[in-house]
């Protein structure tokens, strides 16, 4: 039994990683690939059965990892980008949700013919539009402009809101009557928001000083942190029910905007943990589908869950956008992105039970109601939301464009370079002749300091992927390419190589602590300035059968080239560096630098 037990955990593990991976690989909705391995594991084989597996544990667990997920979530929202959006995500939060709920509760009575207390009920619970699904989505997406952070922030904060929405519909259906339910709904409400605003305030207010008077060492700092997170949200839902997901958020969300501590290796150790608990979570709660739930769907279940993408969705965005000045496309494309997660199933469970040992008639009606319409949204905009945001022109999911740091020569040489191949650059330097200078060049630049904390906020990323640090500090360039690695990931963020040391090595900053280094071993600072400045050129040659890679050597001598960058028939953009010098193919473009002795 116990190995029994040993082998089931790993292949929800192992399998839920493998998921993620083909996600990245392939392109697709990773939570798809997650459903599809726990219905097979579950309902199909039959292998798994959670409810077995796990016992009375499985929705602690499962409320736990959804606590920690929202404050990972609450860390990614900064205030300064709420102020961009904050009318537009608070009329989502309040005219939308208004708007998802009533209509919700309209379609529930009348298509799925459920008692108008349990419609009630389950379109509270829809009002959640999972931000454990729709953060990996829009990682894989990444849509542009206003759009990714109105949705990220809809996400966050309405699971909490809809949590206690679903609680206090609950508290009316069980209460014996008028009174006793007005008061139960005033009550609840005032309990839930003092206690996640309070006991969240407090928490953290705890946490930042602990942090800066060194007395919790680095590293216990992210256990100490994950201990705080548990233990707030088991506090909070024992003062009331349900409110510890709101107390755990507002962590987050101070923890994220205070500027006592740094807590970005935090912010690190949480989005790692956030992958793991998503693959388990999806992969668990899929498995616990049983195949006799799926015989209560009818075609009313069908419509039901169609009429939520077609007409609530929709309905929603376009209501509380009025005057927003959000554009048709942007309109369109928050139109479609809802999908439902793991606390719409967690919270629909949960209540189904309690509500079928009340003996509410419908009751066992709702779950496999909730996992059609998890699975349906979770497809639906799974497999069309990449494609929708292409149409529109509001997604680059693989951005080539680089971020230049260092505007002189150099820098804007290898602008205009790359300019000249359709691929957007920006110019960051705090030197403000040389910014001025690009930009009289016709390129993008800005005045800045690139360690800056708000210099991402301040500057325009859309369709920029790389970083490509030029500035003659090397520890400027290597802090850049580490702040730089958590947005690009590090395989592209490069750095400028420098000069060499006594014992004719390059004088680098340790791998673990920089980008990778660019070009090659001979391509340094002070060789390329030198080049830039003696009048050398950069070309760009196209590859052919019958001028290869080689004949291009024999032609001009290996040593008159450096190349800087390929661009493959796809359009993409490969930054040659020392660990990484692709062979150039027929169709390939290659961009090198020639030496004024060629030239000449």
């Amino acid at each position: 039994m116990t190995e029994q037990i040993l082998i089931s955990f790993a292949i929800i593990i192992v399998a839920g990683t493998f998921a993620q991976w083909l996600s990245w690989k392939f392109n697709l909705p990773s939570i798809l690939l997650l459903m599809i391995i726990g219905i097979f594991i579950g309902p199909v084989s039959g292998y798994i059965n959670p409810d077995q597996f796990f016992g009375d544990i499985l929705f602690p667990f499962v409320s736990i990892s959804v606590a920690i997920i929202l404050f990972e979530g609450g860390l990614s929202l900064h205030f300064n980008e709420f102020k961009q959006i904050s009318s537009i995500v608070r009329n989502l939060i309040t005219i939308g949700n208004v708007v998802t709920w009533g209509l919700t509760t309209l379609i529930s009575f009348y298509v799925l013919k459920l008692p108008l207390g349990l419609a009630l009920l389950i379109s509270a619970i829809l009002v959640v539009t999972g931000p454990t699904v729709i953060i990996p989505m829009l990682r894989q997406i990444k849509p542009k402009g206003k759009v990714n952070s109105i949705l990220k922030w809809e996400g966050i904060v309405n699971d909490p809101i809809g949590a206690i929405l679903a609680v206090l519909v609950f508290e009316i259906l069980i209460s014996s009557g008028p009174k006793e339910a007005t008061a139960v709904v005033i009550l609840t409400i005032i309990k839930s928001l003092l206690i996640g605003l309070v006991l969240g305030s407090l928490i953290s207010i705890v946490i930042v000083y602990l942090l800066k008077r060194e007395l919790v060492p680095d590293y216990l700092q992210s256990p100490f942190m994950l201990a705080m997170v548990i233990g707030a949200f088991a506090l909070s839902n024992t003062l009331q029910s349900e409110s510890g997901l709101l107390t755990v958020t507002i962590m987050g969300m101070i923890l994220a905007n205070q500027k006592y501590v740094i807590i970005n290796h935090i912010i690190e150790f949480k989005e790692n943990l956030r992958v793991l608990l998503i693959s388990f979570l999806f992969i668990v709660l899929s498995a616990r589908l049983q195949l006799s739930d799926l015989q209560q769907l009818d075609w009313s279940s069908f419509v039901f869950t169609g009429l939520l993408i077609l007409l609530v969705r929709p309905a929603s965005i376009f209501v509380s956008t009025i005057r927003s000045g959000l554009s048709l496309k942007e309109k369109l494309f928050l139109s479609g992105m809802a999908p439902r997660g793991i606390v719409a199933a967690a919270i629909t469970s949960l209540f189904a039970l309690e509500l079928t040992e009340n003996h509410i008639t419908g009751a066992e009606s709702l779950v496999p109601v909730m996992f059609l319409v998890i699975i349906v949204t979770i497809t639906v905009y799974g497999l069309t939301a990449s494609t929708l945001a292409k149409k529109l022109d509001l997604s680059e999911a693989n951005p080539q464009g680089c971020l230049i740091v260092g505007a002189h020569q150099l820098g804007r040489s290898l602008a205009k370079a790359l300019n000249d191949e359709h691929f957007k650059t920006l110019l960051v330097d705090t030197n403000r002749s040389n910014v001025m200078q690009a930009k009289m060049e016709g390129l993008s630049a800005v005045v800045g300091n690139i360690l800056s904390e708000s210099i991402i906020e301040e500057i325009d990323l859309d369709g920029i992927g790389k970083l490509i640090a030029l500035t003659t500090n090397n520890e400027v360039n290597s802090l850049a390419a580490l702040q730089f690695a958590r947005i690009f990931g590090s395989s592209n963020v490069f750095q400028i190589g420098m000069d060499r040391n006594k014992d004719g090595k390059l004088d680098e900053v340790s791998r673990e602590l920089r980008g990778k280094i660019l070009f090659s071993d001979s391509a340094l600072m002070c060789t390329l300035e030198e080049l830039i400045v003696d009048d050398s050129v950069i070309s760009s040659t196209k590859i052919t059968e019958e001028f290869s890679f080689d004949k291009m050597k024999e032609k001009y001598g290996e040593q008159n080239i450096i190349p800087l960058f390929l661009i493959t028939p796809d359009h993409e953009l490969v930054v040659y560096s020392v660990d990484n010098k692709p062979e150039p193919k027929p169709g390939d473009i290659l961009m090198s630098i020639v030496t004024k002795k060629h030239k000449d």
